[in-house]
C-alpha cells in the first residue's frame, strides 16, 4: 500500500501536469510581468533560466518545459490574481499549448477577423461600405471546395500580416485583412513605425519552427505619401539609386528618432527597424505603392497599369493579405518572394543545445542550402567572374562549354495533312516549373569533379558531359508503336534540334535518355553527393495556394471536360481580385526558379561579382535540374500522345503546346479512351499543377499568314492567346 508521501508526490505530479497545459497567451504573460513592475531578468533569476528564454516565452517563440513550466504557471497565476485585466484590454482567454511535433509548427491563419471587435488600443474599428461587403459576400459564394481555414489566431498578429495605409479627409486609416480598419494616430513615418511595433498587432508567424516570424508590412498609398511628407514620385537621380537621397527630410526624421534603415535606404521596399529587444526583431517593412513597389507585370494587369494605384484600400488589403496567408508575406517582387519562400520553408540553421555547456548554439539543417560553394564553369552565365579571361568578350559558348538546360522554344512547318484541319489549338501546362520541382532530387552541397569517363548515376544530381548525337528517336517504341520522330522536338535541346556532339546535360535529361533505351557514356561530370528534395515543401505550398485561389473563382478539382473549360473562361469575371492573386502565385513559382540563377543586371562591370552571387540560394545547378525535368516531362507526354492518337505538335513555347485540330476546343484534339477518359500518360484538362488548360485557338490560315509576314522566324505557340492575360507567369 502506498504511503502518504508517495500519494502526495503523485498528486503533485498531477498538479504539475495540469500546470503544463495551462498557460496564458504570450501577450498576457508580458502584461502581467509589466503590471507587477518585474523585469525579464528578475523572472529568469527566480526560475533559474536565461533572460532570453523569458523573452521568448513572452513572444511565443518558445515554450517553457518542465519543471520550469509549472513554476512559471504558478507565478503567472499569482500575478493574474493581483493584476486582473482592465475592461479596456482585449480578452486573453486563449491558452497557449506546447508544440512537440517533429515537423513545422501549425501556421495560424490571421486572415479571418471576427464579425465585430471592441475598441482596442490599436485604434477604433469601422465597417466597410456596402460595395466592399458585397465583394466579400460574392467571394464567399464563389468558393466551393477550399478547405476551411483554421480559426486559431496568433494574438501577436491578430490584425493580419499587413495593412494598407490610406489618408482621406485628413484621417489616416490602416486597412487590414478581414475588413478591419484601424485609426492611425501617427503624424510622421517614425511615429508610424513605432505605432506598428507597439500597437498594430501586425505580422505573420513563421512557416517553419526553425524559421523566423515575418515583419509587418505597411503598404503606403499616394494619399499616405502626401500625408507623411514623401514625394509622389522619385526623381531621376533617386530612381537610378532606387531610394530617397540621404538629405531628404523624412530620412533625417528616421535617423533622429533612433530608427535605422537597411543599406537599401528608403526606396520602394524599405525596412525600418530599431535594435532587437533580446531575441525579438523590431522591424517594419514599407511597400510604397506609387514608387512601383508592386510591378504591374507581376502583381497587376498589363492591360491596366494603374489598377493597383486605383484599387480601394480594402480590396488591396484583401488581395495582398490572401497572398500572405497562402504563400507568404511579400518581400519585394514575386521572384524575390518565391526565393524567400524556399528559405522560409527550409531554414538553413536551427538552435541546438550544447550538452556540455547547456547553451544553445547554431546548427545547420541537412535538408537546406547552408553555404556558398565553388561554382562549376559550365553552369554559370556568361558574365560570371569565374569566366574572366576564358573567352573573348562576345564569344558564344557552345553546348560543350555551357549547360544549356532551358524550356522549349520550338516550331516546325505544318504538313499538308495537318493543313486540312481548320484550327490550331494551344494548351498550357498549369504551374509547369513548380510541377517539375515536385519530388525532384537536387544537390545540397558543393560539386565533386568526376573525371576519366565516370559511369552515369541517375541518383547523383549535377552536370555531365556526354555525346548524345547517336540518339535516334525513330527507333523508340511507345506502347508498341513507333512515333514519327521528324514531327517531334528532340528532348535534349531547347530548340528541339538533335544534338551534334558532346554537350553538358543535367541529370534529369540523361535519366530520360536511359529511360528511352539509349547508351549514356559521360566523359566527365560535376555531381553533388549530398542530395534531397529541397523544393518539395515549396511546391506543395504554391500548389495549395494556386488550387485554393482557383476554387475561389469556381474552378475546382472535380470539374472535367466542358465544365472545366467554361469555368476557366468565366473565372476572371467571377472575382477580379482572385484573378490578380492567380497571376501573382504563378509569377512567384516561375520567378523563384529563375532567381536560383539570377544574372547581373548591369550594376557592376562585366566579370565582376554582383550581389546575387553572395546568396546560398544562388544555385544554377538546381535551376537547370528543374528546367530539364520540365522539358523531358513535357516530351514524355508528347511521345505518349503521339503513340495514342497519332497526334503531333506544331510548336512549343515554354509550356504551351499547339496542335492542329478539327475543332476550336481542346476537347476536339486531346485523345480520350472509349470510356471518355483522358488517354493514360497524355495531356489532361484540369486545374492541378501539371495538368493543362486552354490557352487559345487560331486558324491555320492565320498561322500561314504569320509565317509569310515574319519570314519563318516565328513561334506561333507564343502568340495563340484567346485571353491576353493567358500564359502569364506559367
Amino acid at each position: 500500500m502506498s504511503t502518504q508521501d508517495e500519494l502526495f508526490s503523485a498528486v503533485d505530479a498531477l498538479l504539475e501536469q495540469v500546470a503544463q497545459d495551462d498557460l496564458p497567451v504570450p501577450a498576457e504573460r508580458r502584461r502581467l510581468r509589466e503590471a507587477a513592475g518585474l523585469s525579464q531578468a528578475q523572472i529568469a533569476a527566480a526560475l533559474d533560466a536565461r533572460r532570453e528564454a523569458v523573452g521568448n516565452w513572452e513572444t511565443g517563440k518558445t515554450e517553457p518545459r518542465s519543471p520550469k513550466r509549472a513554476a512559471y504557471a504558478r507565478l503567472l497565476e499569482g500575478l493574474a490574481t493581483r493584476f486582473p485585466p482592465s475592461p479596456a484590454d482585449p480578452p486573453a482567454s486563449v491558452v497557449s499549448r506546447p508544440f512537440n511535433g517533429p515537423g513545422p509548427e501549425p501556421t495560424p491563419a490571421p486572415i479571418a477577423a471576427p464579425p465585430s471587435r471592441p475598441r482596442t488600443a490599436a485604434g477604433s474599428l469601422t465597417r466597410l461600405d456596402a460595395s466592399s461587403r458585397q465583394t466579400e459576400a460574392k467571394k464567399a459564394a464563389a468558393k466551393k471546395t477550399t478547405a476551411a481555414a483554421p480559426t486559431a489566431v496568433d494574438p501577436r498578429f491578430e490584425n493580419g500580416p499587413l495593412a494598407v495605409i490610406h489618408c482621406e479627409n485628413g484621417q489616416v486609416s490602416a486597412y487590414c485583412v478581414g475588413g478591419l480598419v484601424l485609426d492611425v494616430p501617427a503624424k510622421s513615418i517614425p511615429a508610424l513605425v513605432d505605432w506598428t511595433l507597439a500597437e498594430a498587432k501586425l505580422g505573420q508567424a513563421r512557416l517553419h519552427r526553425n524559421g523566423r516570424d515575418a515583419d509587418p508590412i505597411l503598404v503606403l498609398t499616394a494619399s499616405a505619401l502626401e500625408r507623411y511628407g514623401l514625394p509622389a514620385t522619385l526623381s531621376q537621380e533617386e530612381r537610378h539609386a532606387s531610394r530617397l537621397l540621404d538629405n531628404h527630410k523624412v530620412v533625417k526624421q528616421i535617423a533622429k528618432a533612433g530608427l535605422q534603415l537597411t543599406q537599401r535606404g528608403l526606396g520602394p521596399w524599405a525596412r525600418v527597424f530599431r535594435e532587437p529587444e533580446g531575441s525579438s526583431r523590431r522591424c517594419v517593412q514599407l511597400c510604397i505603392l506609387p514608387w512601383n513597389a508592386l510591378d504591374t507585370r507581376e502583381w497587376g494587369r498589363r492591360d491596366d497599369p494603374q489598377l493597383l494605384l486605383t484599387m480601394h484600400p480594402a480590396d488591396l488589403a484583401r488581395y495582398l493579405g490572401l497572398y500572405a496567408q497562402r504563400v507568404m508575406t511579400p518581400r519585394g517582387s514575386t521572384a524575390t518572394t518565391g526565393l524567400e519562400l524556399m528559405t522560409a520553408l527550409r531554414p538553413p540553421t536551427r538552435a541546438e543545445k550544447d550538452p556540455a555547456t547547456g547553451e544553445f548554439k547554431r546548427a545547420f539543417n541537412e535538408d537546406a542550402l547552408t553555404a556558398r560553394y565553388d561554382v562549376v564553369e559550365c553552369e554559370v552565365p556568361d558574365e560570371h567572374p569565374v569566366l574572366k579571361g576564358r573567352f573573348a568578350r562576345h564569344h558564344l559558348r557552345t553546348p560543350a562549354e555551357m549547360l544549356m538546360e532551358e524550356p522549349y522554344d520550338w516550331c516546325r512547318p505544318l504538313t499538308d495533312e495537318e493543313c486540312v484541319n481548320p484550327y490550331l489549338v494551344a494548351v498550357d501546362i498549369n504551374m509547369s516549373f513548380a510541377a517539375a520541382a515536385n519530388a525532384l532530387t537536387v544537390g545540397l552541397n558543393g560539386p565533386t569533379h568526376l573525371a576519366g569517363s565516370p559511369k552515369f548515376d541517375p541518383a547523383l544530381p549535377g552536370s555531365w558531359l556526354v555525346d548524345l548525337s547517336h540518339v535516334d528517336l525513330s527507333r523508340v517504341r511507345i506502347n508498341g508503336r513507333t512515333v514519327d520522330a521528324d514531327r517531334l522536338p528532340s528532348p535534349f535541346t531547347p530548340k528541339g534540334d538533335p544534338p551534334e556532339g558532346p554537350a553538358w546535360y543535367a541529370t534529369p535529361t540523361l535519366a530520360y535518355a536511359v529511360e528511352l533505351g539509349f547508351d549514356v557514356a559521360p566523359r566527365e561530370a560535376y555531381v553533388r553527393t549530398q542530395t534531397g528534395r529541397y523544393l518539395d515543401s515549396w511546391y506543395k505550398r504554391l500548389r495549395d495556394a494556386y488550387v485554393d485561389t482557383m476554387a475561389d473563382m469556381g474552378v475546382t478539382t472535380d470539374l472535367d471536360g466542358q465544365e472545366f473549360l467554361d469555368a476557366m473562361a468565366q473565372r476572371r469575371q467571377t472575382d477580379p481580385t482572385m484573378a490578380l492573386l492567380e497571376t501573382a502565385i504563378k509569377a512567384t513559382a516561375k520567378g523563384g526558379i529563375g532567381k536560383l540563377r539570377q544574372r547581373s543586371r548591369g550594376q557592376v562591370p562585366y566579370y565582376e561579382e554582383y550581389p546575387a552571387l553572395k546568396r546560398e540560394t544562388w544555385r544554377p545547378d538546381i535551376r537547370a535540374a528543374v528546367l530539364a525535368n520540365q522539358r523531358v516531362g513535357l516530351h514524355r507526354k508528347l511521345m505518349k500522345t503521339a503513340a495514342a492518337a497519332d497526334l503531333y505538335p506544331t510548336s512549343i513555347g515554354t509550356d504551351a503546346i499547339v496542335y492542329p485540330s478539327p475543332g476550336p476546343s481542346p476537347l476536339d484534339v486531346l485523345p480520350r479512351t472509349p470510356e471518355g477518359k483522358p488517354a493514360p500518360g497524355t495531356f489532361r484538362l484540369g486545374v492541378s499543377p501539371g495538368m493543362v488548360k486552354h490557352q487559345g485557338t487560331q486558324t491555320v490560315l492565320w498561322a500561314e499568314q504569320q509565317f509569310e509576314e515574319r519570314g519563318g522566324v516565328f513561334n506561333i505557340a507564343n502568340h495563340i492567346k484567346t485571353d491576353p492575360a493567358a500564359g502569364e507567369g506559367e
